[in-house]
């Protein structure tokens, strides 16, 4: 096999992979945009997941390609990383953060798909740096750019989903307080329809964009694009857009139960008006967060925003313990993807070299 057909068919596997990924990533996500609807008993399950799969689907006509940008240019120099390599570097991402997905998903861990995509291929760019230059740092071949805020928005997201929520609540309270709550039950069911929809439309255009990043740096490294001499990622394909928002929207449509009981019921328990709220508080977080670029966890969102839902509500609504579970699946997320990515970077290289293929 010649270097060309060798590189061809690498490319074609990392885009298979990359779309294996996002359509893991939409029903490992499923309970992001389903949960509280479901907890509610506004929607069924089968009725709930047909909504949230098709707002996740239309969201590329809503949204543009910032957060693909910063997540295929922003976040790893590839440019550092020599040859075909570059290859086997995006091939070991996109398998770690999937592998890490599956795992998370059995154990019915609300964990973020976003931070282990960056996680995984971090962890194999500065496994191939480290393996080709030695003793040089392997941080070098990161960008602080993209990594400022990501990591910052691992706190601020959940926080801001938090605070919003918990603002939406208080309001709904001050203004519906003479109402009784069999009108305010009925009327907030009806608006969680909406709610539920806009948070789907925010999971959609933030979270599908991560794999058009992912596929769109691969055809670079493949030589079926170029970088902007500015060193930024070129304007993402037609097809590419519609292939992520498509296999995410077919993921949701999937759905993924184990999560769903545990982000709509053992956090807190919800009523429509509560459900409104969180999902109102994540929409318009990710409606920010996407428009400005920032990949973020829409984990880690809703969740922020069910736990100010909560707080509202009384203190100790929210059930602390399981929230703070949670919280540590998201903080093992990023260096337990890299390290599963590293394992996988190796891999792929013994086999790389056992076949003699490039």
């Amino acid at each position: 096999m010649d270097v060309q057909s060798a590189a061809f068919g690498l490319v074609v596997l990392i885009i298979v992979v990359a779309l294996i990924f996002d359509y893991v990533n939409g029903f490992h996500d499923a309970a992001n945009s389903i949960a509280t609807v479901v907890a509610t008993r506004v929607l069924s399950p089968g009725v709930a997941v047909a909504w949230a799969a098709f707002f996740n689907f239309i969201a590329f006509l809503v949204f543009g390609t910032a957060v693909a940008k910063t997540i295929g240019g922003d976040m790893v120099n590839i440019a550092k990383i020599e040859g075909g390599d570059q290859l086997f570097v995006l091939l070991a991402g996109v398998v770690g953060a999937t592998i890490w997905n599956l795992i998370t998903w059995y154990l019915g861990l609300p964990t973020s798909s976003s931070h282990a995509l960056v996680g995984a291929y971090a962890g194999a760019a500065m496994t191939a740096f480290a393996y080709q230059t030695g003793l040089d740092n392997p941080l070098l071949v990161l960008k602080a750019e993209g990594w400022l805020k990501t990591l910052s928005f691992i706190v601020l997201s959940p926080l801001i989903g938090m605070v919003i929520g918990f603002i939406l609540m208080v309001a709904v309270y001050w203004i519906f307080h003479r109402i009784s709550v069999h009108k305010v039950d009925k009327i907030f069911r009806v608006g969680q329809l909406f709610s539920a929809g806009a948070y789907s439309l925010g999971h959609g255009g933030n979270d599908a964009q991560k794999t058009m990043g992912i596929i769109t740096i691969a055809l670079v490294a493949g030589g079926y694009l170029q970088m902007m001499p500015d060193g930024k990622l070129p304007e993402v394909p037609l097809w590419v857009v519609i292939a992520a928002n498509g296999a995410i929207g077919l993921g949701t449509l999937s759905g993924g139960w184990r999560i769903v009981k545990t982000m709509g019921t053992k956090i807190v328990k919800l009523q429509p008006v509560g459900g409104f709220c969180a999902e109102t508080a994540g929409a318009l977080t990710l409606f920010g967060a996407t428009a400005a670029g920032i990949p973020v966890s829409t984990t880690h969102t809703i969740t922020g925003a069910i736990v100010g839902v909560g707080s509202a509500k009384r203190f100790s609504a929210v059930k602390w313990g399981v929230a703070g579970r949670i919280v540590w699946a998201w903080v093992l997320t990023i260096p337990m993807a890299a390290v599963i990515a590293a394992i996988t970077y190796g891999v792929v290289l013994i086999i790389e070299k056992l076949a003699g293929v490039i």
